[in-house]
């Protein structure tokens, strides 16, 4: 019967009812009832039949029908306000924030959010219904109904008719729409940030919001400690949502605060260009780009140069107003043709020579006043070599010359080309001045455009590292925390103490680049001969399909002594010492931070390529302190590499000496890596924390079942 009675009308009927006795003031207690009862009679009657409920009482199917009703309800309160009778709309107001607070939002606005969008078109008398229907929502539901209002509107325009002015009207409406969605929240897409801003500028009573709404993003954007305590979604979300303001703002109301803009420009540039984070950087540079343009329109503008991609092109994007859609009317057949073959191109006669119109010159000079030579074919000069008169130099100490006193150009530029395969090919001459020429090339700076310099420097360098590791890297060590270098060139030394050290941890790679000019022993083959093409195919083809095997042939690889576990302490241990020790140019823990963390992450990589040697659980423990001294640095990066470091020592150092020299230190860890998931900002120091975590988990279950 209840089933029969839902799919006949009967909610609208009940709906209708109660509206007419609440217009009359009678009986609150039975309209509290009756909203329980119809909100929530999918539930009722779910848990009464136990599993063999009617489709019809699906909530997906039921709130559909509910929505349903609700329009026809309101149908008939058109009617009668059109026939001048008073009516109620609240209960109605009511039935949807209960749903909308239940969690029904999708299936319930699905119905209600198109319909009315098409009857508030031209009618004026709907909108004001649309509007109390929104207003008479009790605060306590009030937040539901305006995010699915905001969600489901096709568009600001929309969303301006369906809602008035609810947002100034309403100070829970207010809240949600000004504070709650744009600043405490950041999961909404970019369609539900044009809405809402789109709202509020299309209305001069909401017009001085949208002035508020855009001086608390910039005053949250231009902060460091948001910068610096928020992921980067938010900041990319608050980034949007000031574009898009910005996109809405009129020449007189950008006259009125351009000081206030451009004051919290500088601020938040500021804060975002000292971000470790590329993504964070990239954000700054384009929202103070987007600023620098709309206040400065007839001088200069702000630019920086970063590299263009989706994200960056949709950013810029939201600064220009996308025109409202609209169907573009079809034209008629005949106009439809005349302007298609008005589009085509214009093809040449038969006759015409193309070369004709080619050569026509815009001054008007006839054939005859041009040179003769004109008419030369000029000669195929693409395969064409430049001839390399310089030879490359065959000493070490001849490339220590040039590198240092040379003003040859191609002389030099050969030399650098040289270098590295020079020094490799002789490893006991560089040993002879394998930290003089370090030192060259830590301070050698680029004297012509050649291409690719920086990796030629570098991978130079890793040569001089990997022939002499222990002096170069107690030099270079040494330097890091020297005065008077750049951070570029502290960074460099970073780069190269990793390459080295990858580079002796694989003995295998680095056997493979030694002997790479070498030939392998072959049969060759005269070129041409048909017959002996595919020789060796085919015999292995034969071979393969008359040979049984029972297993799989294991391919023995190739081994050798890991060259970098003996000397790793020399690489660590320099680096990890002076950390807090700030210099007049160069502080780790201050506004250095961005080296503090490449270091961080130079020091992961040494400790997890130190596996087997001997000095790997000194060097965990050390490690372990270091990164117990700065858990909690502000920055992002600095924290994803000390959990980096965490994840080394887990995998390095062997079980059995992290449970007896370090048992109290992982203890403390374990607890700080728990807070680090359940409260950091950064979704990958989250997922860092819980992969050690995991790490931590099997270490103990590995240890419980080796028999004692």
């Amino acid at each position: 019967m209840l089933e029969q009675l839902v799919q006949e009308g009967c909610l609208s009927a009940l709906m209708w009812e109660a509206c007419q006795q609440q217009a009359q003031e009678r009986s609150p207690e039975l309209q509290e009832s009756l909203l329980g009862n119809i909100v929530c009679l999918p539930d009722r009657v779910s848990n009464k039949l136990q599993g063999k409920n009617p489709a019809v009482f699906f909530p997906q199917n039921y709130f559909p029908l509910l929505g349903s009703a609700i329009i026809q309800v309101l149908q008939k309160i058109s009617d009668s306000l059109r026939g001048g009778l008073d009516c109620s709309i609240s209960f109605v107001s009511h039935v949807l924030g209960k749903v909308c607070i239940h969690g029904r939002q999708k299936e319930i606005l699905s119905v209600l959010v198109p319909r009315l969008t098409d009857l508030t078109k031209s009618d004026c008398i709907w909108q004001r219904i649309c509007w109390r229907l929104v207003e008479c929502v009790p605060d306590r539901w009030m937040e539901a109904v305006v995010l699915g209002f905001v969600q489901r509107a096709s568009g600001a325009d929309v969303l301006s008719r369906l809602l008035g002015n609810l947002v100034v009207k309403n100070k829970k409406a207010q809240f949600v729409m000004t504070q709650k969605l744009l600043l405490l929240q950041y999961g909404y897409t970019t369609a539900v940030l044009q809405n809402v801003l789109g709202y509020l500028s299309l209305d001069s009573l909401r017009r001085a919001l949208l002035i508020k709404v855009l001086q608390e993003l910039l005053e949250t954007w231009g902060s460091s400690s948001a910068v610096k305590h928020s992921p980067p979604e938010q900041q990319q979300y608050i980034s949007k949502a000031i574009l898009i303001c910005l996109s809405h703002l009129k020449e007189p109301e950008i006259e009125s605060c351009r000081q206030e803009l451009l004051t919290s420009m500088m601020a938040g540039v500021k804060c975002h260009l000292d971000s470790s984070l590329p993504r964070i950087r990239h954000l700054g540079m384009i929202v103070a780009e987007s600023i620098s343009l709309k206040i400065n329109t007839d001088g200069p503008v702000l630019k920086f140069q970063y590299e263009e991609d989706n994200e960056t092109r949709e950013l810029k994007s939201l600064l220009v107003q996308a025109p409202p859609c609209c169907v573009v009317p079809s034209l008629p057949e005949d106009d439809r043709n005349e302007r298609a073959d008005a589009a085509r191109p214009v093809v040449l006669e038969s006759n015409e020579k193309p070369s004709t119109a080619a050569c026509a010159t815009p001054g008007g000079e006839s054939d005859a006043e041009l040179d003769s030579d004109d008419d030369l074919i000029p000669y195929d000069m693409s395969e064409d070599k430049e001839l390399k008169t310089t030879k490359a130099p065959v000493y070490i100490r001849d490339c220590i010359e040039v590198l240092t006193g040379s003003d040859d150009v191609d002389k030099w530029d050969t030399t650098i080309k040289a270098l590295e395969s020079l020094v490799r090919k002789n490893p006991a001459a560089t040993r002879e001045v394998s930290v003089e020429l370090a030192k060259i090339l830590l301070h050698l700076e680029e004297k012509t455009c050649i291409e690719g310099f920086a990796e030629l420097r570098q991978r130079a360098q890793v040569a001089v590292l990997a022939t002499d590791p222990v002096p170069v890297a107690q030099y270079l060590t040494s330097q890091f925390y020297s005065l008077n270098y750049s951070l570029r060139q502290r960074m460099d030394i970073l780069d190269v103490l990793v390459l080295a050290a990858q580079e002796m941890s694989y003995p295998k790679a680095r056997g493979k680049n030694k002997h790479s000019g070498a030939q392998k022993p072959c049969i060759q083959l005269l070129p041409g001969t048909d017959s002996s093409k595919d020789w060796r195919r085919i015999v292995d083809e034969r071979i393969r399909s008359k040979t049984r095997r029972f297993a799989k042939p294991q391919v023995e690889q190739d081994s050798g002594p890991n060259a970098f576990s003996s000397i790793a302490g020399h690489f660590f241990f320099p680096l990890i010492q002076n950390f807090d020790r700030p210099l007049s140019t160069f502080d780790l823990l201050g506004e250095d931070h961005f080296v503090l963390g490449r270091l961080v992450h130079t020091l992961a990589i040494l400790m997890y390529l130190a596996v087997n040697a001997m000095a790997v659980t000194t060097m965990g423990k050390a490690l372990l302190e270091f990164v117990w001294a700065l858990r909690f640095h502000t920055d992002s990066y600095v924290r994803q590499g000390l959990l980096s470091c965490i994840s080394s020592i887990l995998l390095s150092v062997p079980a059995q000496h992290l449970l007896e020299d370090m048992t109290e230190e992982l203890l403390e860890t374990q607890s700080w890596l728990a807070d680090v998931v359940e409260k950091d900002p950064d979704g990958d120091c989250r997922r860092l924390a819980l992969q050690n975590l995991l790490l931590m988990e099997n270490l103990k279950k590995k240890l419980e079942t080796v028999p004692s």
